[in-house]
C-alpha cells in the first residue's frame, strides 16, 4: 500500500502568546501592588494629618539630646543629631554581628568537627553543646550571661587585675590604650605585605602540589609572615605603639578603652547559641562527602589532617554555604535582642530613643526595617559569591 503522505502544516504554532500572557499577568500585579503602597501612604499621611503629628525627615538634623553608651564615631548629646544617632547604632550593630559571625562560625565548626570524632568523650560533650544550647530559648541564655555572669562580678574596689594591666569589674572590662604613632603607617604596609606574600606562597604551593609533589604545610609559614614582617617594620621604624596605662581613682577607671558588659553577654550569647545550628550544618556537610573521598586520600598516603583541610572541607563547602548563610542571617537579626539588656544598637537607639523623642513611628521603622534588609541581603550576596567561587574551584 503506498504511504500516506504527512499533512502540511500550514504554519509553525505561536509561542508568544503563553509568554505575552505571563508579561501581562505580570505587569498587572506590579500595578496593583504599587498602587496599594501608594494608597497605605497616602492614608498613612492624611491620617497623621488629621491627628498633627509630624510627618517626613525634617528630624533627621535636629539635636538629639541622649547619650549613648558605646560610640564608635564621635557623638555628643549636646551637639549630635538624630541623624548621627543613626549612624552610631548602624555601627555598633555591625561590629556586633561581625563579631558574633567570626566567633559563631570558629566554634560551630569545632563543635561540628568534635560531633564527627572518633574519641567518645568528644563526640558526647559536643553533641551535649548542641542539644542543651539549640533548646535553650536565646534571650533565656543573653539574660544569663548579662545577669548571671557578667553583673555578679565584683565592683571597682574588688576588681580583677589581670596582666597587661587590664581591669575586669561588673561595669566591663578595661583595657591599656594603645597610642600609634605616625610611622605607624609602616606597620599597616607590612601588614598588607604580608597578606601578599601569604597569598603568592599558597598559589606556588598549589602548583607545586598539582605538578605531583607532596603537599606543604602552610599554617606555620603564612603565621610566621603576619608576624615577623610587622615586627621588623616596628623595628625600623623605633616602635611607633605606645601603651597608656589605666588611671583608677575611686570612682571611675579612666584612660583605656572599656568593653561594656552588654556588649560582651551580646557577642557571647549570639556566639555560643548560633554555633549550635553551625555545628549541625558542618557535621551533615562532611557526612554529605563520599565516603570513597576518604578512602582514596587514605590510600594515597594523606593524614587525617590533611584529608580533612584537603579533601573533605572543600567538597562539604557546597553543602555549608547555603544554610550556613541562613544562620549567618539569623544572627544579625538576633542581634536587635539587645534591648532587652540596654546595649546600644541599631533598634535600641534609633527605634528606642529617638522614635520615643521624635514620635515619627512611621519613617523610623521604616528606616530601621531597611537597613536591615539592605544589610541582609548584602550579606547574601557575599556568601553567593563565595559559593559560587566554591563551585569553580570543586569543577
Amino acid at each position: 500500500m503506498p504511504r500516506s503522505s504527512p499533512i502540511p502544516l500550514r504554519g509553525r504554532p505561536r509561542r508568544s502568546a503563553p509568554r505575552f500572557g505571563l508579561l501581562a499577568v505580570q505587569v498587572a500585579l506590579g500595578v496593583v501592588i504599587c498602587a496599594l503602597i501608594f494608597a497605605a501612604a497616602f492614608n498613612a499621611a492624611q491620617n497623621l494629618s488629621r491627628a498633627h503629628i509630624a510627618s517626613g525627615f525634617g528630624f533627621w538634623n535636629n539635636t538629639a539630646g541622649f547619650d549613648i553608651s558605646q560610640t564608635l564615631i564621635g557623638y555628643s548629646a549636646n551637639a549630635s543629631t538624630f541623624g548621627r544617632a543613626f549612624w552610631v547604632g548602624l555601627f555598633n550593630t555591625l561590629v556586633v554581628a561581625a563579631l558574633g559571625i567570626v566567633c559563631a562560625t570558629l566554634i560551630g565548626f569545632v563543635i561540628g568537627l568534635g560531633r564527627l570524632s572518633s574519641n567518645w568523650l568528644v563526640a558526647r560533650l559536643s553533641g551535649g553543646y548542641v542539644e542543651i544550647i539549640r533548646n535553650v530559648p536565646l534571650l533565656l541564655q543573653l539574660l544569663f550571661w548579662y545577669n548571671a555572669v557578667l553583673k555578679a562580678l565584683p565592683d571597682l574596689r574588688g576588681s580583677f587585675q589581670l596582666p597587661g594591666g587590664a581591669i575586669l569589674n561588673n561595669r566591663g572590662l578595661f583595657l591599656p590604650r594603645a597610642d600609634f604613632g605616625t610611622p605607624f603607617v609602616a606597620v599597616l604596609v607590612a601588614i598588607l605585605a604580608a597578606a601578599v606574600a601569604a597569598k603568592s606562597l599558597q598559589i606556588w604551593a598549589r602548583r607545586r602540589s598539582e605538578r605531583g609533589r607532596a603537599p606543604m604545610r602552610l599554617a606555620m609559614p603564612i603565621l610566621g609572615l603576619f608576624i615577623g614582617f610587622p615586627l621588623i617594620a616596628l623595628a625600623i621604624t623605633g616602635a611607633p605603639i605606645r601603651l597608656n596605662a589605666l588611671h583608677v581613682s575611686r570612682f571611675n577607671i579612666s584612660g583605656g578603652v572599656e568593653i561594656l558588659p552588654e556588649f560582651a553577654a551580646l557577642v557571647a550569647a549570639l556566639s555560643i547559641y548560633t554555633a549550635a545550628f553551625i555545628a549541625e550544618v558542618v557535621r551533615a556537610g562532611i557526612l554529605a562527602v563520599d565516603r570513597g573521598q576518604l578512602e582514596a586520600a587514605h590510600s594515597l598516603g594523606l593524614r587525617p589532617g590533611a584529608t580533612l583541610r584537603l579533601i573533605v572541607i572543600p567538597q562539604a563547602m557546597r553543602v555549608i554555604i547555603p544554610p550556613l548563610t541562613s544562620q549567618y542571617l539569623n544572627l544579625l537579626k538576633n542581634s536587635s535582642l539587645a534591648v532587652a539588656i540596654g546595649y546600644p544598637d541599631l533598634v535600641q537607639v534609633f527605634a528606642g530613643s529617638v522614635l520615643n523623642i521624635t514620635g515619627q513611628a512611621v519613617e523610623v521603622i521604616a528606616v530601621t526595617m531597611a537597613v536591615y534588609l539592605a544589610i541582609s541581603l548584602f550579606v547574601s550576596f557575599l556568601m553567593n559569591l563565595y559559593a559560587r567561587r566554591m563551585s569553580i574551584v570543586d569543577h
